[in-house]
């Protein structure tokens, strides 16, 4: 949540940090705001609402300064109101300080700074920064405003990333992190600082990401990097893969669209990256190469996921396959209900957590938490600790020793579609691997899976082709709708959950989903003309059941819309309307399943005029507990 720009360096600055705001829109906002350093005095623009507002007010604004930051807030604190937005300044208005995350000890801060006579101008958490800086600096005998940053970082409380400017110090941009994520960019002679890369990209591949107590200052002349104690820290840049254009739309409308046209590639990548292509039940070795520790799986016992969102879903299936194919009891969590009722203690478990950014606040706490009270303890309650993301330059490969990188390249839109693929992804290969391993299915039929696996990239861009003119169209009949309920069993109940999840978060229409079995232990209460029921009906265990639910549905006048095969003349004469995908092992049908869904919730928004990359009150990355 919010967006943190920063530049240091010989061009100006203004613009640089108008079009990394830009890049960082899809992270969630209700305001923005810039402060730049010219001639030794502060200037400071901020605006309500969407970014054009503050491009309006820059708009000839003649400023060459060379140094600046910049910010979108999604509001915790406060109204969204332009008093509220930041930056926020100290009462001289010689220093401004953006930032992300919450500070928690903020009030008492507040009292103490109001009792030394510091008047407050927000309703933030975040005003105490600057007079906490502005109160440091008058102390100093000679004024520093690294050692006033580092003092203040010290005395807060939270989850927060800052980036400071002073006038009184024209050529030092500060930044710090304690569990808000913040990158470092490298150019020549000049340094950006972000939030997130997206920011980065345009002017270098040069990064440096802070970890928890960190400060850095950056100067035309180089940057510095110290720890929260004072003591330097040394720590080279890496280079990241990621190129301009993927950040663009590429002639589609919205970037969810082309997100959801990105996932047959996105599971191309991932075979290409984790399945030997030579493989044969007859090979020496194992199908899947994830390049994990073997000690992850040494007398594994039972998994434990933690996940928010998406991702919990994502885990969902996850937990199906792992059981069903693998053989391993696995118990998925919300990272957030986790971290306040954490599960008793059993040996030889391994702990995965999902986040498609890598800096989920709740996901990374729950992490660290099992890491504490597993780290003390003897060798078979060790902590095993597992990351899927997509970033893997983010905080979650710094807090677990062990990855899978999805592949999915960066995602613009706020819905998750091609990163829930990836995740998918992910999960059919580690409990495809699991399942080698412990050989809990034949050879057989594990090379049937993986056989038919290979196909997919194929089957996505068939239902692409053939369904998006379609849903386009018949997304039309429900413009006025209020309310969805979406039914699935077995390892489509999940994707019922992310389909419902897809329209309510982009369309704000009430979409619920359950397993198709409870339709008659409640939500049946709710149907009636107006309420469109969707069913994933797919052959095999349970596809019998889920139409003798969709029945029931229909008994009570609902609309039935169908995820099923075509040729499936039982579904063909149950649904009133159709979405065909084709017909594949029930193991696999999540991932044909779900764009369907993915594609219906956006054509249904777009229609109704809506923002569908930025939804309101969403973030993409949620930083914050």
């Amino acid at each position: 949540m919010c967006g943190i720009v920063g530049y240091v360096g010989h061009q100006a600055a203004s613009q640089i940090l108008l079009s990394g705001l830009q890049k960082l829109e899809y992270r969630g906002y209700d305001s923005a705001g810039i402060a730049t350093i010219l001639e030794e005095q502060l200037h400071c623009i901020r605006a309500k609402g969407k970014l054009h507002h503050l491009e309006t007010k820059l708009a000839g604004w003649d400023n060459p300064a060379r140094m600046g930051i910049g910010h979108t807030r999604w509001a915790t604190h406060g109204k969204p109101e332009e008093y509220n937005a930041h930056p926020h300044r100290d009462e001289r208005e010689r220093l401004a300080v953006v930032q992300n995350g919450i500070i928690e000890n903020y009030r008492d801060l507040r009292i103490e700074l109001k009792e030394k006579g510091y008047t407050f101008r927000s309703e933030t958490d975040t005003e105490v920064i600057p007079h906490l800086i502005a109160d440091l600096l008058k102390q100093q005998t000679t004024p520093n405003l690294l050692e006033a940053v580092r003092e203040t970082v010290n005395r807060l409380t939270g989850a927060f990333a800052i980036a400071v400017v002073s006038a009184d110090f024209p050529e030092e941009l500060i930044v710090a992190r304690q569990q808000a994520p913040l990158v470092i960019g490298y150019g020549d002679h000049e340094f950006f600082c972000a939030s997130d890369t997206p920011a980065l990209i345009p002017h270098t591949r040069t990064i440096l990401t802070l970890d928890n107590e960190e400060i850095a200052t950056l100067k035309p002349s180089g940057v510095e990097l110290y720890h929260f104690n004072g003591d330097r820290v040394r720590r080279p840049p890496q280079t990241l893969n990621w190129n301009p254009v993927m950040v663009e739309k590429q002639g589609f409308k919205h970037f969810m669209l082309k997100e959801i046209y990105e996932q047959p590639g996105v599971v191309r990548t991932c075979l290409e990256n984790y399945l030997d292509e030579q493989w044969s039940p007859d090979s020496a070795a194992g199908p899947i190469k994830l390049g994990l520790d073997p000690s992850l799986f040494q007398d594994l016992e039972r998994i434990q996921i933690v996940a928010c969102g998406t991702s919990w879903h994502a885990s969902l299936v996850g937990q199906y396959l792992l059981e069903q194919l693998a053989g391993v009891p696995t118990v998925v969590q919300y990272a957030s209900e986790f971290r306040y009722a954490p599960t008793p203690l059993t040996p030889n478990t391994l702990t995965v957590g999902v986040t498609q950014s890598g800096e989920t606040a709740d996901t990374l706490a729950a992490l660290e938490m099992e890491k504490q009270r597993r780290s003390e303890l003897s060798d078979e309650f060790r902590p095993r600790l597992l990351g899927i993301t997509n970033r893997p330059e983010s905080s979650l490969s710094r807090l677990v020793p062990q990855i899978i990188d999805t592949h999915a390249g960066i995602e613009i839109g706020v819905a998750a579609t091609k990163t829930f693929a990836a995740q998918l992804m992910a999960f059919y290969l580690l409990a495809l691997d699991l399942t080698y391993q412990r050989q809990s299915q034949s050879p057989e039929r594990l090379a049937a899976i993986i056989g038919e696996l290979r196909t997919l990239p194929a089957l996505l861009e068939l239902v692409l082709e053939s369904q998006e003119r379609y849903v386009e169209t018949l997304a039309h009949d429900f413009v006025e709708t209020q309310d969805f309920i979406y039914i699935g069993r077995g390892i489509n109940f999940p994707i019922a959950l992310e389909g419902a999840l897809k329209l309510k978060e982009i369309s704000y229409i009430h979409a619920e989903g359950y397993p198709a079995g409870e339709m008659k232990h409640g939500p049946i209460a709710l149907l009636d003309a107006k309420v469109p029921v969707v069913a994933i009906a797919m052959p095999g265990s349970v596809f019998e059941k889920v139409l003798s639910n969709a029945q029931e549905a229909k008994a009570r006048d609902a609309r039935l819309i169908g995820v099923t095969p075509m040729n499936e003349q039982e579904a063909r004469e149950t649904f009133d309307t159709l979405l065909p995908v084709p017909a594949v092992d029930e193991i696999l049908s999540p991932l044909v399943t779900m764009v369907p869904l993915q594609l219906l919730a956006y054509h249904i928004s777009a229609i109704r005029g809506l923002d569908v990359d930025q939804p309101r009150n969403l973030a993409k990355s949620v930083t914050v507990e």
